[in-house]
């Protein structure tokens, strides 16, 4: 009772500060007169809302304009930092105030006070002026905790269980302690991780809600640890808390069945600071006091899935009465300390839940339920079975020909769940230290009625906001969006796996420079690629080389692929642009350079024809044309991509102001386009390796001179041509085509590749109702057998990168690289394909970004929405006559500036605002409809 009644004072208290900043705002912007429409929102701090565990010296502040008139840019901003939540809002107590600054810049403003310290709470409110010379009120406040910034910060000791065998893929040991706190508490944060991935308890409750906590980093440099308030689970009095641990990344099977690649015991580190009422500390740490068990989970695996059996189930064994006497005591381990580090990116959470869209017998007699998704994650049932009784769940991704449940395309990977089941009464269970890539379940060993009312899936992966939408008249291309975004969803699974079903599931490089500009549309990606990169430095080898995944678990010392470890370079500046992270350049700087020194030190003559290459990976391999004329030249790529990483170095260079490096690395890509010109390009430019990855990489990395390019671009046409409009790259080549075709006036092929129905093409696994992109582009074959099982994924999301163009060719979404992260827009949509209308949205860090067009009797019309403080270049495509923006000639408007015809179409400037045109098409061959 006294647990229940501290508890609703503490939300009382809450509320009444909540209230009280309320009304300290709103009488603010009363007595200053400024318009209520005009305030500052969605605070967060270093991509986060409230976080509890940041460890960057000066954290980074990002705010958005909230206002409904057009045109406002911010003009000042001021910043104040404080102590005290309710004193912060007078003014007092304050650490750092920014004064009032000119600025426009509303994203990563730095902190510029005195150093922080662990553990330190700062809260902090912004106001802004605007270009109409009108001031915001305060911000609500919002604040950030410091993490543990010292290796001394840790009192706890790593705690491992006694036991000498080898227990990889055996039962999860259980650590457990109690305690005893005789005061009234003000607040109490949890400090843990783990050698393996954990799933704590207090006092019978679950901590937070991340799963596969600490995320796979690569531990032995680079081990995050998790904060959680968990005032609200203490109580005066006797106290329980407990921790399982399972195999996870950490040491369980891997690719080709390895095990134990960072170590071979699993262990613990706990550390629970307490704050009481009267200002005292108190540490609860792992230590010789604790005690360990084995219990339910006999075995898991993210490979093979969970074996629980419900009769070992240790009831209320996180709770203070349960009774340990028969437990074990445990041992302590002196394993590193200073390589952990706060977490960065997001943790991976509950999603989604799907009921059964179907429940049949297959013609093998199987039973069998259909959850119309192919999806990532994991079943949860409440069944009634007796003692004893074993349920046996299998997980596929399709069906075979006959209609019967196929798993030859999960390898070695048992994707299996077995429950005992414990009593004759209704129990509920769900897996804790596994996943499982599947859209339909078979089930064994239960003969009751299975619905809606007893079983359920919950998708499961990272927990990153949904910040895109896009959607057109055209059913299929909507279902090819929808399984881009759940190919998505079921690989970032804490990083960009390839694929989540088989025995692999790894951080593969190549599919994540492939899509990670799609992700950046459909996601908010930036602390999730941001964490990754970070472990691509750590695991990157000396000489420069960049592993083909990471973390890198591989046996290769030194391994290094074009089109794969150019993700060092890619992946950095595809953040930079979608977000106007500098920081990321900088963070990732040294690594880009390792990567081009790499490449360097491999070329002759700045030449790079060495090394292995998986090439243009899964291109095309058809008979239809002429055998091999798909397959392009592995060190052709090569040296594509060796002048686009130095474009790239060069490119950031130039952001962070290291000019002799943008000279040394400009004579490099020099040096490097002319020996490509000279080894794989004839005197009248056609390409030796005459294939469509071949012309797409030469034109979309400039490495033809400008007088070339456009026959190359024809010849690129008439290949697709030859090929009756199909597609025929691989995961290289697809990314970049259609931009390609775009860039040089063949938008109406571009939509062709698009619209095609038939193998190979996008649009065909949508067809055979794929709901996530396949690996292949014929996975399931049009006579209805499947590709290799040996590598046939069906939820593999590189061929999604087409859902870039999408965004920024058919609705026009771009960023201006000269001012990134969306602070100033192009829209710049391309109509086609036989589109009636398209629309696309875009949270960005300055708000909602739109772009919604339709055709109606040749009447076009176009609504656009950009954010405060943002502006646009808004391109209206194929104007004819006059143009109209909500009713009124667009230049007779003053925030419509910069009007001007280049060719058909009409370039115009905006500020922010909604904007809505409407004129008359002009078509031309099949740009237009």
């Amino acid at each position: 009772m006294n647990y229940i009644a501290e508890t609703g004072a503490l939300k009382k208290a809450g509320l009444s500060i909540v209230i009280l900043l309320f009304i300290c705002c709103r009488g603010f912007a009363q007595a200053q007169n400024v318009p209520v429409n005009f305030r500052v929102d969605n605070l967060i701090c270093e991509y986060k809302i409230n976080p509890i565990a940041v460890d960057a010296a000066n954290p980074r502040m990002s705010w958005k304009l909230i206002t409904q008139d057009r045109n406002i840019q911010q003009t000042y901003y001021e910043i104040r930092v404080g102590t005290n939540a309710v004193s912060l809002t007078k003014g007092k107590d304050l650490i750092w105030t920014s004064g009032k600054v000119p600025s426009d810049e509303s994203a990563h403003v730095y902190y510029g006070g005195p150093m922080l310290t662990s553990r330190e709470k700062c809260y902090w409110q912004v106001r802004v002026w605007n270009n109409k010379n009108q001031v915001t009120p305060w911000s609500m406040v919002n604040f950030w905790k410091m993490g543990l910034l010292k290796q001394e910060d840790w009192s706890a000791k790593w705690i491992q269980d006694n036991y000498q065998s080898d227990t990889t893929g055996g039962p999860s040991p259980m650590f457990r302690k109690t305690f005893k706190l005789d005061r009234k508490i003000r607040a109490a944060h949890l400090y843990i991780t783990a050698h393996g991935v954990f799933e704590a308890q207090i006092n019978g409750k679950r901590v937070g809600n991340d799963y596969f906590a600490p995320g796979w980093t690569s531990y032995n440099k680079r081990l995050q640890y998790q904060v959680y308030d968990v005032t609200s689970l203490l109580r005066r009095g006797e106290n329980a808390t407990g921790v399982t641990i399972g195999d996870g990344w950490y040491r369980g099977y891997t690719y080709n069945r390895k095990k134990n690649v960072y170590g071979k015991k699993l262990a613990l580190l706990y550390q629970l600071e307490i704050v009481y009422t009267n200002g005292k500390r108190e540490l609860i740490t792992s230590d010789k006091s604790w005690k360990v068990a084995y219990g339910p989970i006999r075995s898991s695996s993210f490979f093979d899935g969970e074996v629980y059996d419900a009769r070992k189930e240790k009831s209320g064994w996180t709770e203070p009465l349960y009774k340990d006497a028969t437990w074990d005591t445990v041992k302590t381990d002196e394993s590193i300390k200073s390589n952990l580090i706060t977490t960065i990116g997001p943790t991976v959470k509950k999603h989604e839940k799907f009921l059964p869209l179907k429940v049949f017998t297959t013609p093998a007699g199987e039973k069998v339920i259909d959850f119309g998704q192919n999806l990532v994650g994991w079943v949860q049932f409440k069944l009634k079975a007796k003692t004893g009784d074993t349920i046996r769940l299998f997980h596929a991704e399709v069906l075979d020909q006959k209609g019967n449940f196929y798993t030859k395309n999960l390898r070695t990977a048992k994707q299996e769940i077995t429950y005992v089941f414990k009593s004759d009464s209704a129990e509920t269970y769900e897996p804790h230290f596994t996943f499982q890539g599947f859209r339909y379940l078979k089930v064994v060993g239960y003969s009751g009625p299975l619905d809606s009312t007893n079983i359920a899936t919950y998708a499961l992966y990272s927990d990153m906001a949904q910040t895109g939408k896009f959607s057109t008249s055209n059913p299929l291309v909507n279902q090819l969006q929808h399984n881009i975004q759940w190919g998505q969803k079921g690989n970032f699974i804490d990083v960009p796996t390839d694929c989540p079903q088989r025995d692999e599931r790894m951080g593969w490089t190549g599919d994540a420079q492939a899509f990670v500009r799609t992700a950046t549309f459909n996601m908010d990606v930036a602390g999730f690629f941001t964490k990754w990169l970070k472990d691509l430095s750590a695991d990157q080898h000396r000489d420069g080389a960049v592993p083909y995944v990471i973390p890198n678990v591989l046996d290769s010392v030194s391994s290094a692929a074009s089109g794969w470890s150019d993700v060092a370079t890619i992946a950095p500046w595809t953040i930079y642009l979608a977000y106007g992270d500098k920081q990321v350049l900088q963070q990732q700087y040294e690594s880009m350079k390792a990567w081009v020194g790499y490449i360097q030190l491999h070329s002759r003559n700045y030449l790079w024809d060495t090394g292995n290459h998986f090439g243009d990976w899964l291109f095309y391999a058809g008979t239809n044309y002429e055998d091999g004329a798909a397959l392009t030249d592995k060190n052709l790529i090569a040296q594509a991509f060796y002048a686009y990483s130095t474009q790239l170095l060069i490119n950031a260079a130039r952001i962070l102001k290291r000019g002799d490096d943008v000279q040394k690395y400009t004579q490099l890509l020099y040096n490097v386009k002319k020996a490509f010109q000279s080894e794989y390009v004839t005197p009248n430019g056609r390409m030796i390796s005459g294939t469509q990855t071949s012309y797409v990489l030469a034109l979309n990395f400039d490495l033809l001179p400008e007088n070339l390019r456009e026959s190359a671009a024809k010849r690129l046409v008439n290949n697709i041509q030859d090929y009756d409009e199909h597609i025929t790259t691989g995961f290289l080549g697809t990314p970049y085509i259609c931009h390609v075709l775009s860039r040089f006036g063949h938008t109406d092929i571009a939509y062709d590749l698009l619209m095609k129905e038939s193998y190979p093409s996008w649009l065909y696994p949508v067809k055979h109702g794929a709901t996530t992109i396949w690996e292949r582009w014929d996975g399931i074959k049009p006579d209805g057998s499947f590709e290799d099982p040996g590598m046939n994924s069906f939820n593999h999301y590189a061929y999604g990168a087409i859902g870039d163009w999408m965004y920024r060719v058919i609705t026009g979404i771009n960023t201006d690289e000269n001012s990134p992260g969306f602070h100033r827009i192009i829209i710049s949509p391309h109509p086609g394909g036989k589109l009636t209308s398209a629309q696309a949205e875009l949270e960005t860090l300055y708000g909602r970004v739109k772009s919604a067009w339709s055709i109606d009797n040749g009447i076009f019309t176009l609504d656009v929405i950009v954010p405060p403080n943002a502006t646009a270049e808004i391109v209206l495509p194929s104007v004819t006559d006059q143009i109209t923006e909500n009713g009124l000639d667009i230049n007779t408007e003053k925030e419509i500036t910069g009007i001007q015809k280049i060719g058909n179409d009409e370039h115009l400037n905006v500020g922010s605002g909604t904007y809505h045109f409407v004129y008359t098409l002009k078509t031309f061959g099949k740009h237009v409809n």
